[in-house]
């Protein structure tokens, strides 16, 4: 190869090299520019978002100023809220020293205030008390001077009844009870009592026996029906029908001495002392002797099936189921009277002893705390005590719980029956009257429930306690009002007039005020 065409190779080679190298430079010129394009890109980019960034930096900057701003406000405002409170709280505190001191004060008002009201409660409580003495006293006085003059105008009462003087007697009757019971006085004072029995015309009598009428019973609680026997072998049964009496006789025969009655589920039991038991049933008599027994005097029940029937010297036992007597006993002393007592058979002998039947072989015998032959006999198992009817007329009342005997006085003769409802003791005697005795009174003084002019034999009550039926010795059956509540309105239903004023300034006085009885049936209104 020549040197030319080596000089050619080589510029050729260095033309190739300088293309090559200007290729590669413009490539890389190129890449540069490319990469110079793509930051000025990413430089533009980012200056967008370095734009918004500061626009939001801007806006949270203004945002965060505009906070600052409420902040500062708020802060202020909490500032003054505190200032504001502080003052609050030192005024508050001010005024709780204020309220303090003022309760203090007021608590020393209310002290002085509590002290003076004492002081005046006392002073009221004294002229309180003052008061009510005075009116207690002026009470007391009413009501003695009241109670006084019912008691006088009961006491009038009677004397105008007896001259006949009725219209008079019936409004001296009335206004002694209206002063009683306006006062609480007792209505029961024999005075007071006594003129009520007599103006309001309770008692009607009825002959309805031959012999002494001696015992009497109810048919039961539920009929008002009573029975009765006499001396003469009558037994009849008998209903009050308003004012008047029907009567049945259910058995007569002379021969027959009755002289006590028992009545149990419709069946009447009477026994003669001449030695015979009635038994009527169905108002069909039946007659059994009674050998074994002399002289019976009472019966009375021993148990539900057996009633034991008392003679003078032996016992003897009838069984209600076998309609027969099933044993008799002989007694070695003399019976005077009978009764009950703790449920059991009483029987009281001639030597001051009491016997209790327990069966008919079994008694059981205690000394009578009185002296005396008995003939009545009753008891209160509620006040615990007994009640001694004596031959003499003497009554005996005897308490268990204290052994304290007292001697009631009152009855001229032999004490015929005795009968306690609680505090209230009735006795009948040969004396012809029967008296109500209140034994809680600590001067028990009788009243007379009802005088008659024969012997007074038996007595009993209604079912209602309001009537009491009396049997004397002339076969006489009497029927008595007793209910003060129902004496009072028949003697109202009888009022014709009021008093005058004559009679008012006499009887009942010038400085009590005038009241009708008539216009205002008793109610005490003042005209």
């Amino acid at each position: 190869m020549n040197k030319k065409d080596i000089t050619i190779g080589i510029v050729g080679l260095a033309l190739l090299g300088t293309t090559v190298a200007g290729l590669t430079g413009w490539h890389n010129e190129r890449q540069q520019v490319n990469s110079l394009k793509a930051q000025l890109a990413d430089a533009q980019l980012q200056e967008k978002r370095s734009t918004v960034v500061r626009s939001i930096s801007r806006q949270m900057e203004d945002i965060a100023y505009q906070q600052k701003e409420i902040s500062d406000e708020q802060r202020e405002e909490a500032i003054q809220q505190k200032r504001t409170a502080d003052e609050m709280r030192q005024r508050s505190e001010v005024e709780r020293m204020n309220a303090l001191v003022a309760q203090q004060q007021a608590m020393e008002s209310e002290k002085q205030a509590q002290e003076a009201l004492q002081i005046a409660e006392n002073e009221r409580q004294i002229a309180e008390h003052q008061r009510i003495q005075a009116e207690l006293s002026k009470r007391m006085t009413d009501t003695l001077s009241y109670v006084a003059l019912a008691r006088s105008l009961g006491s009038l009462s009677s004397t105008q009844a007896q001259v006949g003087n009725t219209e008079l007697a019936d409004l001296l009757a009335y206004a002694s009870h209206h002063y009683a019971s306006r006062y609480h006085g007792d209505v029961y004072y024999p005075a007071i009592y006594q003129s009520l029995m007599t103006a309001s015309q309770s008692m009607k009598t009825w002959p309805e026996h031959n012999g002494w009428l001696m015992n009497m019973g109810y048919m039961s609680e539920d009929d008002d029906r009573i029975v009765t026997c006499s001396t003469y072998g009558e037994v009849k049964i008998h209903k009050k029908m308003g004012e008047q009496l029907r009567t049945e006789t259910l058995l007569s025969n002379k021969n027959y001495d009755f002289r006590d009655i028992y009545i149990d589920e419709g069946v009447i039991y009477v026994v003669s002392r001449n030695g015979h038991l009635a038994i009527i049933e169905k108002g069909t008599p039946r007659v059994i002797d009674l050998p074994g027994l002399a002289f019976p005097i009472s019966m009375t029940e021993l148990d539900k099936d057996n009633l034991i029937l008392v003679g003078e010297h032996g016992l003897a036992q009838y069984n209600k189921q076998q309609k027969m007597i099933v044993a008799t006993k002989e007694l070695d002393f003399k019976i005077t009277n009978a009764g009950r007592y703790n449920y059991m058979p009483a029987l009281f002998d001639d030597q001051g002893r009491m016997h209790l039947v327990k069966d008919l072989n079994t008694l059981i015998t205690s000394d009578n705390p009185v002296r005396g032959r008995v003939t009545a006999f009753a008891s209160s198992k509620n006040t615990k005590q007994r009640a001694y009817g004596m031959s003499d007329g003497t009554i005996y009342l005897y308490d268990e719980q204290t052994g304290k005997t007292t001697k009631l006085e009152a009855h001229l003769s032999r004490i015929s029956k005795l009968k306690m409802n609680g505090n209230r003791l009735y006795s009948s005697s040969y004396d012809g009257t029967v008296k109500l005795w209140l034994t809680v009174s600590d001067k028990i003084v009788p009243i007379t429930l009802i005088s008659a002019g024969s012997w007074i034999t038996n007595f009993s009550f209604d079912a209602s306690k309001n009537y009491i039926w009396i049997g004397d010795q002339n076969g006489d059956l009497t029927v008595a009002l007793l209910s003060v509540p129902m004496m009072v309105e028949r003697i109202r239903n009888k009022l014709k007039r009021d008093f005058t004023t004559d009679e008012w300034n006499y009887y009942i006085g010038r400085n009590v005020p005038y009241e009708s009885f008539l216009t205002t049936k008793g109610k005490g209104v003042a005209k």
